[in-house]
């Protein structure tokens, strides 16, 4: 036990435990003695009386204290609290209509657990004028704001959601290796590790891994961490994010794009069930889930070059390109497919129609690329001309086509990052605040 004060002292939980969450605070509760447990969001001095609000996972309570109704022990301690102290507070349930909830708490009892030492460098409620450097460099703390908290709280919905959608979908939760022994799509995006007593590389993808798992499971999928070494500086790049990776046997990309548009509606419909104080709180329009459009990418381009854009076919589609789209096609989710082959990775199965061109998608919301899928190749002789066209080492791939003797299905699958479809649902701007601990070309801390 610290001394801070002659008041205020710091105290062990010992035997105190928590009876109620913030929003369980409410009239119904009336002359019940709870005991609450979070940090002190803010604290306000009126005279005779103190107000204390303590912040907890499920939102906040009010604690109001007034002179000759509590000890003045207490009284005194309540008026010493720091904004962001980690405390305890033992009381009795009175309705108030203006209090959270439509109840506070007359308090008997107080435990703090952690004073805060210094005020925060930016404001916890509404926006904040301080740049994002300085939030993350403190970002526990920056997590306690209003608005990431409920940006957060969102992105636990749609990871529930997903993880529903394709159990319900006859799908398998799997985990691939993190450490791997070569490029899954041939480039140089990888960071390097020490294996050992050899060079090995943080996966970039689970691509080949979970096309391999498709033999055994059919249909499978993974939500983990990739690396890209991809020395980018805009707000729509990290170097390790989440991925979905969806994969299916006996299917073909259009039947992924299906999925994929299925599985999105479902995930915006179970925000709008669970997620309403946090939508209310926001204030944003979720994306339409409407039928999305699909666009072959021949037509997108001839759009382009239309609009004055300097694009030849065969080029990659950049964001800055893509604003030239028309509305329908910028404004919410919609389909690019049928890429052509030289710009996909080695895997991607070619159309029958050309073999300029492959069975491919890229999901869009406006000009945010979100997910990339295709069909795959499933034959061992027509994998290893594509891998010769591309110029890649087929001898690292072995470990790989060894089980395309064996009878690999027809599949398809896609993957789309967690946090670009945080940003495109909650209409965040920078991908720093759609993950916790970013890490990105300058940031390797916290």
């Amino acid at each position: 036990m610290s001394k801070l004060s002659n008041l205020v002292e710091e105290n062990d939980l010992g035997e105190w435990r928590r009876t109620h969450y913030s929003s369980e605070i409410t009239p119904s509760l009336e002359n019940v003695d709870v005991l609450i447990m979070g940090w002190v969001s803010s604290v306000r001095d009126h005279g005779n009386m103190q107000f204390v609000i303590l912040t907890d996972r499920s939102g906040s309570s009010q604690i109001v204290a007034k002179k000759g109704e509590c000890s003045e022990h207490l009284y005194g301690q309540l008026q010493h609290l720091k904004q962001h102290s980690s405390i305890a507070i033992r009381g009795v349930v009175k309705p108030q209509k203006k209090a959270p909830n439509g109840a506070e708490i007359m308090p008997s009892g107080l435990k703090v657990f952690s004073m805060a030492k210094k005020p925060a460098p930016f404001e916890m409620q509404g926006s904040t004028n301080v740049g994002i450097d300085t939030r993350l460099d403190l970002r526990a703390l920056d997590l306690r704001r209003d608005h990431l908290q409920n940006i957060f709280q969102i992105r636990h919905t749609i990871l529930q959601g997903i993880r529903e959608f394709l159990v319900k979908q006859n799908f398998t939760e799997v985990d691939t290796p993190k450490m791997i022994a070569t490029s899954t799509e041939g480039g140089a995006a990888l960071f390097p590790i020490f294996f050992y007593d050899r060079e090995a590389f943080l996966a970039q993808s689970p691509q080949l891994y979970k096309e391999q798992l498709t033999m055994a499971f059919e249909n499978v999928f993974e939500i983990g961490p990739i690396f890209r070494a991809e020395p980018s500086r805009t707000n729509k790049h990290l170097s390790e994010a989440i991925s979905i990776d969806v994969e299916k046997a006996f299917v073909d990309y259009n039947d992924m794009m299906s999925l994929l548009e299925e599985m999105i509606g479902y995930i915006i419909t179970l925000i709008k069930k669970k997620n309403r104080d946090a939508l209310e709180y926001l204030e944003f329009p979720l994306p339409s889930i409407s039928s999305f459009q699909k666009y072959p990418y021949t037509e997108v381009v001839e759009i382009l070059q239309e609009k004055g854009e300097r694009i030849k076919w065969g080029e990659d589609l950049t964001s800055l390109a893509l604003k030239n789209l028309q509305p329908d096609k910028s404004s919410s989710f919609y389909f690019i497919t049928d890429w052509p082959s030289s710009i996909k990775p080695f895997y991607v199965r070619n159309s029958i129609k050309s073999e300029n061109i492959c069975e491919s998608f890229d999901l869009m919301y406006g000009t945010l690329e979100l997910s990339s899928g295709s069909t795959r190749i499933n034959r061992k002789h027509e994998l290893l001309e594509r891998m010769k066209k591309q110029g890649l080492n087929i001898g690292s791939f072995d470990y790989h086509l060894r089980v395309f003797d064996y009878g690999v299905p027809p599949h398809a699958g896609f993957g789309i990052g967690l946090e670009r479809l945080l940003m495109a649902i909650t209409k965040t701007d920078n991908i720093r605040d759609a993950t916790l601990y970013p890490r990105d070309i300058d940031r390797l801390t916290p």
